[in-house]
């Protein structure tokens, strides 16, 4: 069977729109020229002109947190605590806990780029568009919303951009045994600008990041800032995202990518 594959990852990159500037990548890059300093040590007496074509090696220092680039969240980064709603509240999973399993299962693509940015996805809004696409959720499918945010990464307005989705949507995929979810938006949630505008007028903080929250009462995880969304069928594609491996942590950044036979494109 013919398969291809789509990367459905951004880049880690400086000087680009992708996270808060506080929280940006910066990356340092030394070339085959730059980098002798580094290499001589190693070798008392060696010139740069002794090294082939007086080259050294290429290298690079990254400072980034942990949740620059595509990468995969944990039921840690939402809170200290997971699984209330399943009646055995427990400490919750961090980046190097999470069930391999989770990672690669088929997946299933809402399409949500209709809604205006900043709208706040409902249950009933998941079940329609299930309906849509003729799909019944299986346990552990990967379910990812394209809200159109990725074809905005690096604009300026790429951090306000897209839907997001609240927490009766997310119930609604854990109550069905989805345990790994995605956008191509900076968050799962709405984003905070419209968010802030919300509180203010309310004053009610339920509204915060209530679709992270929902991993108080069942713990998931979802992937933030995919890209390609668009290229994908709604379903028949697996989904590979496995997060690297950092000691208690609340993410990890993950090469997302969907495997699929592209008979289906």
């Amino acid at each position: 069977m013919s398969r291809k594959i789509v990367d459905l990852s951004i880049y880690l990159e400086n000087d680009v729109v992708s996270d808060p500037p506080a929280a940006a990548p910066k990356i340092q890059y030394f070339d085959h020229q730059s980098s002798f300093e580094q290499i001589a040590p190693f070798f008392p007496g060696l010139k740069k002109d002794d090294l082939p074509d007086g080259e050294g090696w290429a290298i690079e220092l990254v400072n980034l947190c942990t949740h620059n680039g595509t990468h995969l969240d944990a039921p840690y980064h939402f809170h200290s605590t997971m699984n209330k709603a399943l009646g055995h509240k427990e400490a919750s999973t961090t980046i190097d806990e999470v069930p391999l399993d989770w990672c690669f299962q088929p997946g299933v693509k809402l399409d949500f780029r209709h809604f205006a940015d900043g709208y706040v996805v409902t249950a009933a809004d998941v079940e329609a568009e299930l309906a849509r696409i003729v799909h019944v959720l299986s346990p552990l499918e990967i379910v990812i919303v394209n809200t159109g945010a990725g074809r905005r990464y690096g604009a300026p307005d790429y951090l306000a951009a897209g839907c997001g989705m609240g927490y009766d949507a997310t119930m609604y995929l854990l109550e069905r045994g989805i345990r790994l979810t995605g956008t191509d938006a900076w968050s799962w949630d709405a984003p905070f600008v419209h968010t802030a505008k919300k509180y203010l007028e309310t004053g009610n903080a339920g509204l915060i990041w209530e679709g992270h929250k929902a991993g108080r009462d069942i713990g998931y995880c979802h992937l933030e800032k995919m890209h390609n969304l668009e290229v994908l069928p709604t379903t028949g594609f697996h989904i590979s995202c496995f997060p690297h491996k950092i000691r208690g942590a609340s993410a990890g950044w993950t090469r997302a990518v969907a495997i699929f036979d592209d008979r289906l494109l």
